[in-house]
């Protein structure tokens, strides 16, 4: 198989077979979630849920004053990385064009120059969270395999997409099919990693406010 079939693979069935993969997998992580539900508590509730979940849900996405200097660090750090994520994800060119021929319609894409630093931003700050994740004796602890993979697979896709846009180590077809397969491959993890938290992140954070407050416990 030559460069060029390589790629046309990649293109084809290669991605439709990783998208299958990350959608049937997601559905089962999220049902897996809901089906575990919880046991009935046969407490008698001290409080409400619905308030302390949603509030659980905005207070555990801000920069808390209690919060210590690292944990101000990860969260703005993390902020910085996702936004940046995000913005060359939906709003470069030619990922609206592939999004517009799978959804039917697309929006206007931001400047080059925007979408570059975006994508420095974000490569930078994960960057910074990998080195802090290594040298602080905290997060090293407890940290796994899977938080590494996690992080390597979704690394891979921004700077393989920041090479591709600026022609920087290989030609353009060796870096398309690098990207391609970087994707692929976050596509192919995410639903079996912590990578999952991006459709169970507030359901948990509610979850876990709502519990507290059925206690009567400031969470």
């Amino acid at each position: 198989m030559n460069p060029q079939e390589l790629l046309y693979w990649v293109r084809g069935t290669g991605l439709q077979i990783s998208a299958a993969i990350f959608v049937f997998g997601m559905i089962y992580r999220m049902l897996h979630l809901a089906l575990l539900g919880r046991k009935k508590s046969l407490a008698a509730p001290r409080g409400s849920e619905w308030g302390p979940g949603l509030r659980t849900m905005w207070r555990r996405s801000l920069v808390m004053p209690e919060l210590s200097a690292n944990g101000r660090f990860t969260i703005i750090t993390g902020y910085v990385f996702h936004f940046g994520f995000l913005i060359t994800l939906f709003f470069l060119s030619q990922h609206i064009d592939l999004l517009r021929a799978v959804l039917g319609f697309g929006w206007p894409a931001l400047p080059r120059s925007v979408i570059d630093i975006a994508a420095i931003l974000s490569i930078a700050a994960m960057i910074a969270l990998l080195v802090h994740r290594i040298i602080d004796p905290v997060k090293r602890l407890l940290s796994d395999f899977q938080d590494y993979l996690s992080w390597m697979v979704t690394f891979l896709p921004l700077l393989t997409g920041f090479m591709l846009l600026r022609g920087i180590g290989f030609g353009y077809i060796t870096l398309l099919t690098l990207h391609l397969l970087s994707v692929e491959l976050l596509l192919i993890v995410a639903p079996f990693t912590k990578l999952a938290h991006m459709f169970s992140l507030f359901s948990a954070r509610w979850y876990n406010g709502a519990f507290a407050g059925f206690k009567g416990v400031k969470a």
